[in-house]
């Protein structure tokens, strides 16, 4: 806890360097690590060397129960501590706890200077309402320092630069030609040693750097030194004061603080599913494409993300089995067939959505839609992945049936009527599972099953069907044709035709024999007249019926012939 001042403030590390610096000089700044092939630190390790600082500062305060300025050190050089095991990638779990040490040493030596008499009263630092900056490579910043006097002597002719170097990996900024030197009069004491009092007599300095395109990705730490008089007395040695800036380099740039042979696993993006809007694509459809993609790193964003969706190609088959006038199966609405994102933060999904044409000649089966990626990371650049998803299509099933053939059109109950006509498919998919039913109450059988019909293909239906009951309507028979498609989903047609069923005549099985009133055989010649003329009207109506079945049937050719010389046709085109 801070007294009077509340909880934490999160002033900047600058604080507790500059306690260092006068605790114990540059023995007392942290020493990197070094890097050794074991395992860094993981965040519960980090949590638990922050935990044992705290318990370590709050152990020293309630022991010595040092002065103010005493626990503005002890707080800075926590939070130094702190903000270092936070941000240095390459800690092992001895060097963290041998920096924890460090840390707790320093502890002790700021609160073995309670109570020494010092002739030094100033205390320059950055205020606590500072706020790390970041900048990506080639952008500009602005940052503020607000610098404040703690200690309770008014400090003259500052003189405030910043400590530069050409070295990417600890200077990220361009150098500036006009230099960065910049000076103001004085900057009043504290007399009441408080907090509130130093802010309010803060003097604020702006500094415009503009980011190297080789910048590594990662915190910097930004030194000023800041020189001053005292009583018309020059300081001998500047106070060096430190914040942080977070710099986002190139993908590929690598990271402060990293190796360049640490190994870093490549993120992978892949499709997690798709749909389609129409959920059935027909061929010469258009439809929207939708495909879920994933960024499956855990803690590794992808940028600069460009997806490409390629369609296999299709075309013509020939007889022989060749593909010719090749073709992408879907093409894009739009004209293009790329999305790019600007980035997919780790774990992140997305949707790609693209509207696409589906040829109309396209056989029905699942078409092959891949699934090109490219992608950044902020160690790698032009990286690549390939996904492929399936998406089926299906052509709309045609067929046509040649006039039927009724013989007899006419039938009596008890009696059976052949019926004759083809089936042809017209279509390019193949119907399974074809068969004929009869539905009237006037007739029944004629069942009839003609198994698969390829495209082209003519079925012949050669049925009988027997009279159960009178007709009492129009004479309309319902033939209907039933078939698959490849999922086993029936589609049922149905066909009309004319066929009489009559009623058996009744007949009682008595035959009377005429009285003979002596005219019997004078009536003799008369009933053989009759006979024979019965006999020719019978011969007659045998000849015209047979003569109207011929013709019937020549006509029937005749129409199944234009009917498949009209396939022909349209099949050529």
């Amino acid at each position: 806890m801070r007294g009077k001042r509340g909880t934490w403030r999160m002033r900047a590390v600058s604080l507790a360097l500059a306690g260092m610096l006068a605790a114990g000089g540059a023995a007392a700044l942290p020493v990197m690590p070094a890097q050794a092939e074991t395992t860094y630190i993981n965040d519960d390790q980090r949590a638990a060397a922050d935990a044992e600082m705290v318990y370590y500062k709050e152990r020293l305060i309630a022991r010595e129960n040092p002065e103010q300025y005493i626990l503005d050190k002890l707080e800075d050089i926590l939070y130094s501590g702190i903000y270092y095991i936070a941000y240095t990638e390459t800690l092992t779990e001895s060097d963290m706890w041998a920096y924890v040490a460090q840390i707790k040493g320093e502890m002790d030596a700021a609160v073995a200077e309670s109570g020494e008499p010092t002739t030094t009263t100033e205390f320059l630092a950055f205020a606590d309402n500072w706020t790390t900056p970041t900048v990506s490579y080639g952008q500009s910043v602005s940052i503020v320092l607000p610098l404040i006097n703690l200690g309770e002597e008014e400090l003259t002719d500052l003189l405030v630069e910043p400590v530069i170097s050409n070295d990417v990996s600890e200077w990220p900024f361009k150098p500036d030609s006009t230099g960065y030197t910049q000076n103001f009069s004085e900057i009043p004491g504290c007399a009441t040693k408080l907090y509130d009092e130093a802010y309010f007599n803060r003097r604020e300095l702006t500094y415009t750097f503009t980011a190297r395109d080789d910048v590594l990705t990662g915190y910097y730490p930004l030194t000023f030194e800041v020189w001053y008089s005292k009583d018309g007395i020059r300081c001998e040695e500047p106070v060096e004061l430190t914040v942080y800036v977070y710099c986002q380099g190139k993908p590929g740039s690598g990271k402060i603080g990293s190796s360049e042979q640490t190994n870093v696993s490549q993120p992978r993006i892949i499709v997690t599913g798709f749909e389609t809007d129409p959920e059935e694509i027909y061929a010469g459809d258009t439809f929207t494409l939708t495909i879920h993609v994933k960024n499956t790193s855990p803690d590794t964003a992808v940028n600069n993300v460009l997806f490409d969706l390629q369609a296999v190609e299709g075309g013509t088959e020939s007889s022989n089995g060749t593909v010719t006038n090749s073709y992408a199966a879907f093409l894009p609405t739009s004209g293009s067939s790329s999305v790019y994102f600007n980035s997919i933060p780790a774990g992140g999904s997305t949707d790609l959505v693209m509207e696409m044409e589906a040829k109309a000649d396209l056989s029905q089966k699942p078409y092959v839609v891949t699934v090109k990626m490219k992608y950044d990371t902020e160690q790698k650049a032009d990286l690549t992945d390939e996904a492929k998803v399936s998406v089926p299509v299906r052509q709309v099933s045609k067929f046509d049936a040649s006039t039927p053939e009724i013989n007899p059109a006419s039938i009596l109950v008890g009696e059976q009527s052949n019926v004759m006509f083809q089936i042809y498919n017209t279509g390019k998919t193949t119907l399974y599972n074809v068969q004929v039913k009869f539905e009237a109450d006037s007739v029944t059988g004629g069942d009839s099953f003609l198994g698969n019909l390829a495209p082209g293909a003519t079925g012949n239906v050669d049925a009988m069907v027997t009279g159960v009951a009178p007709t009492m309507d129009d004479g309309t028979v319902t033939a209907v044709v039933i078939y698959e498609d490849e999922a086993g989903n029936q589609t049922r047609m149905e066909k009309q035709i004319e066929l009489f069923v009559s009623e058996m005549p009744a007949d009682d099985g008595i035959y009377e024999m005429p009285e003979d009133d002596g005219t019997q055989q004078g009536n003799t010649g008369l009933w053989i007249t009759v006979g024979v003329i019965a006999g020719i009207v019978v011969v007659v109506l045998i000849v015209v019926i047979a003569a109207l079945r011929i013709r019937k049937k020549k006509k029937a050719a005749k129409e199944l012939r234009e009917d498949l010389d009209a396939l022909e046709a349209d099949e050529s085109k």
